[in-house]
């Protein structure tokens, strides 16, 4: 079934409900929504002479546009390119060329960036600008029918973050987003017609795929007025939406969490995070300062946002023995996936052993665009292989530990740069932290440790030394340190560990 469909049941059955909102403004009911994205639809296909299949690209700031032209691509039997707005303009050029799109969407503060990357585009591909006369004229005409498409018809070409090495494109198909959809209602959320979901994290990524649950319950789809993440604006946004759900980065719930307003939480639902490391100490403040509103997810592109979750409750099971380390995992495995934890061979390990952590299921992409080499490697046996490192325990809770290109082996022995983290984090003068190894002539490499002080006195090494060895083995404690105003990050948030080893080259 095409995901187009979720819009038309929804433009049908609740027409009046309010389906989007820029700030507290509703830009959109259901009903007028399903019959602009079907008038959308017919007029790609017609005046652009896209063919079924074929892709369209999306350079958008968050935009209200941006979830319109979404379901236009879909309802229209194309697959859609959403694309981070922060990327460089060789990064688009190379997306662009790549996915073949013959037509992008972008917003204004983008145009000139991507007139210049459009030149990678096939020939006589267009750019098409929000708000201009060539997009207003888009919404002319009558509506089309929705397109026919089979459930593994590629849906959205969502583009690795490529921390390392040119950026991989997973073909998520329509099967593949009915199952995080069907999955987000099981083993995540629920939603209801009139809550609401605030797209403060990009829509080319999590938060975007997370229209689609909301969109399916009839809840409103909101963008702040700015664009992005701002804390006092998300604030200011909760009172007029109730029910009010977010997806974040942990580097985004530290700073709601930093935020000094005691801003009114009441209609704060969920907060949906995931992407990245959450460190214990930072989700314990962050659940004093907003009650039982975290849900974690573990997901990749290539299962999007579907591989694990810890739900509400198990936030909340203080009483339980395991409590703390339930709090460090990713939860158990969603309903939609088989996951295991496998050696070097692809055999299953036991309960407590360390390995790769693989999964399967409706949710897993069959594979990257025009790259068969990457797909079969990482996609082989059937299992996605995640290149995460993790432990299963008995009752099926995942810990992860770290990227495999992460871990640091120091004298014969493997060193997990989450666990140092995760101490460091403890002591009082440390906002934020990194650790890597550096090599060693002697050890191979040794424990090294980039320090973001909070604000005040910042500690020194003896201080952070003195307060490892309270808390982890003498030949984990990192063996020199860096204080440094901000941590390099990706687009999406993650810390860039690469960009982290160049600076210890150059000094």
């Amino acid at each position: 079934m095409n995901l187009a469909n979720l819009l038309q049941r929804a433009g049908r059955s609740d027409p009046q409900n309010a389906a989007l909102a820029l700030g507290t403004r509703p830009v959109a009911a259901y009903g007028d929504l399903a019959r602009r994205v079907a008038t959308i639809a017919g007029r790609l296909r017609e005046r652009h002479g896209l063919q079924a299949g074929e892709r369209v690209a999306l350079a958008l700031s968050n935009c209200p546009e941006s979830i319109e032209l979404l379901f236009a691509c879909w309802h229209a039997g194309l697959a859609a390119v959403p694309m981070n707005a922060k990327l460089h303009g060789s990064e688009f050029a190379y997306m662009l060329e790549n996915s073949g799109a013959r037509l992008c969407f972008v917003t204004s503060d983008l145009a000139a960036t991507i007139g210049a990357a459009a030149k990678a585009m096939p020939a006589g591909g267009t750019v098409v600008e929000i708000g201009s006369a060539d997009h207003r004229k888009l919404a002319e005409g009558e509506p089309a029918e929705i397109a026919t498409v089979a459930p593994d018809d590629l849906a959205w070409l969502f583009y690795t973050s490529g921390t390392t090495g040119r950026p991989k494109g997973a073909m998520i198909t329509h099967r593949n987003l009915f199952a995080m959809l069907l999955s987000y209602f099981i083993d995540v959320d629920r939603v209801a017609p009139g809550d609401a979901i605030i797209h403060a994290a990009p829509l080319s990524h999590g938060s975007g795929l997370y229209i689609l649950p909301h969109l399916a319950a009839g809840a409103c789809q909101v963008v702040p007025e700015s664009g992005g993440f701002d804390p006092a604006e998300v604030l200011d946004l909760l009172p007029a939406h109730p029910g009010s759900s977010l997806f974040m980065a942990p580097t985004m719930v530290k700073r709601f969490t930093d935020h000094g307003s005691e801003g009114d939480t009441r209609n704060l639902k969920t907060v949906v995070y995931g992407g990245g490391p959450m460190y214990v100490e930072d989700l314990k403040r962050a659940m004093a300062r907003f009650g039982p509103v975290f849900v974690q997810i573990y997901g990749q592109g290539e299962s999007p946002m579907t591989i694990t979750s810890l739900t509400r409750a198990q936030h909340q099971d203080s009483d339980h023995p395991d409590y703390e380390a339930r709090l460090a995992s990713v939860g158990r495995p969603q309903s939609v996936v088989e996951v295991r934890v496998a050696d070097g061979e692809d055999r299953s390990l036991p309960p407590g052993a360390l390995g790769e952590v693989l999964a399967r299921g409706d949710s897993v992409v069959p594979g990257y665009w025009q790259n068969p080499e990457g797909s079969a490697e990482t996609l082989r046996g059937g299992w996605l292989h995640t290149g995460d490192l993790g432990v299963m325990d008995e009752a099926g809770f995942l810990t992860l530990k770290d990227r495999s290109k992460d871990v640091i082996i120091s004298g014969g022995a493997n060193i997990y740069p989450r666990e140092v983290e995760e101490v460091l984090l403890q002591h009082e003068a440390v906002s934020a932290c990194a650790v890597i190894g550096r090599p060693d002539p002697d050890w191979g490499e040794a424990v090294f440790a980039f320090v973001v002080p909070r604000e005040g006195a910042p500690p020194d090494d003896a201080a952070l030394d003195a307060h490892c060895l309270e808390k982890i083995a003498r030949f984990k404690r990192p063996k020199g340190y860096r204080f440094v105003a901000a941590l390099p990050k990706n687009n999406y948030g993650k810390v860039l560990k690469t960009a982290l080893r160049e600076m210890l080259d150059e000094s």
